[in-house]
């Protein structure tokens, strides 16, 4: 099995995007048994196309898991399009067209006016010699469209051609010809629009499965009558729905919205991003989940909506404190060290802290907390504050463990008869200036004995 991404590098990635090229790379690698995952980068247009770009393209899908084992740059390629050209052409399925962009507007009103589809009426086949050599001399250029095979050795005869191929998401699905115009595939320059250098890029790579978005469907059945045409095995098509914002606008690389380079700049984990773009829209419900080959698992093609999909941002964040919540140590520990969290206490830091993290760079908040002077607990009221301040007499002996909270507030209920939130909560804001958190079971040990005794409260407040 190969497979292929084939992004434009005109901007940055979002994560619809990245939903079509974690569907190719599951399909290849976790269902495929070690397929080829190609990327190829759409290049042909100079003016928008970034080397900048690019290499982002390379670096997000490396930080999602990606790594492809193959790169293409269609900007490289051109003489396999020329030889293709000069083939169509040899076979009278090029042909050169000298309309304007007005002309052909005014064509497609008048034939609207007639209850005609506004579909190109060949008009330039019936040029001959002398009538394109008399366009051409005035200073025009032809661009070049491709002869669709829905007429019987008359082109301008009114046959239905349907092409069908089985979808791999959708079932069997069909194009009717006849309702398209033929398509433009050289411009005026000479450069080359997307759909005959992504035909010959996947006949030549042997591309055998193509997974995309489901507004590349009518592309389909364009693409394989050009196949055919060329001679080239026709690989398998499945298009998945897309994704869209919560307000149903459609997702745009080049507006950065969204976009991965964003999301991994905002502290999320590449697998929440990847668990959102892959899961959103299938049946069941959308749980993070630890890495590729389990969201390869969870993939089944069958059960991609045909419906668009609303992204929420949201989803993002809970999906990422799903996997902050349980992620060992190990995965994590430069990263608390990056945040200055000492090594000596950084395991057990970890598992104190993680319950209360969206994201993994929360932990510095924890940090500060643990590890900084005494905190701001004017929040206490003046009975709260003097209980707070006996309280600390009660404080066990000895240096600090897993059992000295529990100790030390059995005594102070012991004491002073205050049970429960009326027990618990003033002591938690003297230690850590917060009305929430980690358990204090677990951070007592880590505030240690000496920076306890610090936060000790004044009897009133100054």
């Amino acid at each position: 099995m190969i497979v292929r991404f084939a992004p434009s590098p005109t901007g940055l990635l979002h994560i619809g995007n990245l939903r079509t090229a974690i569907f190719n790379w599951l399909l290849a690698k976790e269902k495929g048994e070690g397929g080829t995952f190609v990327l190829r980068y759409d290049d042909t247009d100079a003016e928008r196309s970034r080397v900048e770009y690019a290499d982002a393209i390379l670096e997000d899908l490396g930080w999602i898991g990606i790594h492809p084992d193959l790169v293409i740059r269609q900007s490289e390629r051109i003489p396999l399009y020329d030889a293709a050209v000069a083939r169509l052409t040899a076979a009278g399925l090029l042909y050169p067209c000298y309309e304007t962009a007005e002309e052909l507007d005014v064509r497609r009103k008048r034939r609207a006016a007639r209850d005609l589809p506004p579909i190109y009426g060949r008009e330039a086949l019936k040029l001959d010699v002398a009538s394109r050599a008399e366009l051409e001399s005035r200073g025009l250029k032809p661009h070049w469209r491709f002869l669709l095979p829905n007429h019987d050795g008359d082109p301008f005869a009114p046959v239905r051609t349907d092409i069908g191929w089985d979808d791999l998401i959708r079932g069997p699905q069909t194009v009717d010809l006849a309702s398209l115009s033929d398509p433009v595939l050289v411009r005026e320059d000479g450069s080359y629009l997307y759909t005959l250098p992504s035909v010959v890029d996947d006949g030549a790579v042997g591309i055998t499965d193509v997974i995309r978005g489901g507004d590349h469907i009518t592309n389909t059945g364009v693409q394989i009558a050009l196949f055919e045409a060329l001679g080239l095995a026709v690989p398998r098509f499945g298009h998945h729905n897309l994704l869209t914002t919560i307000d149903g606008e459609g997702l745009s690389k080049r507006s950065g919205a969204l976009s991965l380079r964003s999301l991994r700049e905002g502290g999320v984990e590449p697998m929440a991003v990847a668990s959102l773009a892959a899961l959103v829209g299938l049946s069941g419900s959308i749980e993070a989940v630890d890495d590729l080959t389990a969201l390869g698992d969870r993939l089944v093609l069958a059960d991609v909506s045909a419906s668009a999909s609303k992204f929420d941002p949201a989803e993002v964040d809970r999906l990422n404190q799903a996997l902050v919540h349980r992620m060992p140590y190990k995965r994590v520990a430069e990263r608390l060290r990056q945040l200055d969290v000492p090594d000596g206490d950084a395991e057990a830091f970890w598992s104190a802290v993680r319950g209360n993290c969206v994201h993994v760079r929360d932990a510095a908040t924890w940090r500060d907390v643990v590890y900084g002077g005494a905190p701001d607990a004017s929040a206490l009221g003046p009975d709260d504050r003097a209980f707070a301040a006996a309280a600390f007499d009660l404080l066990p002996a000895g240096p600090f463990d897993g059992a000295s909270w529990a100790a030390w507030t059995g005594a102070v209920k012991t004491a002073t008869g205050r049970k429960g939130r009326a027990l618990f909560m003033p002591l938690r804001i003297a230690l850590t200036g917060l009305d929430h958190g980690p358990e204090l079971a677990a951070l007592l040990p880590l505030i240690g004995r000496e920076r306890v005794e610090a936060r000790r409260p004044s009897a009133a407040a100054a």
